[in-house]
């Protein structure tokens, strides 16, 4: 038997079991089992920052070219 005493979760419970013509127990089963494996499949900030940051300075992408030492003086107004 399932008791769900907040409202809005038994209008959603009830509502996905209409849809879906299952029980309400069977809706929340189904709507918490998708819940969980979707949130298994997400890659954490942390990972994912990681991974751009990685790309952004691997060495391939940095352009340009070494300065003489001319060139840093000159920078540097000497």
């Amino acid at each position: 038997m399932l008791n769900i005493r907040n409202p809005r979760a038994a209008a959603l419970a009830r509502a996905l079991a209409e849809k879906r013509r299952i029980t309400m127990t069977d809706a929340v089963i189904e709507a918490l089992s998708n819940e969980l494996a979707r949130e298994a499949e997400t890659t954490p900030l942390k990972s994912r920052l990681g991974a751009i940051i990685d790309d952004f300075i691997r060495p391939e992408r940095i352009v340009g070219r070494d300065l003489t030492k001319d060139e840093i003086d000159a920078m540097w107004g000497d």
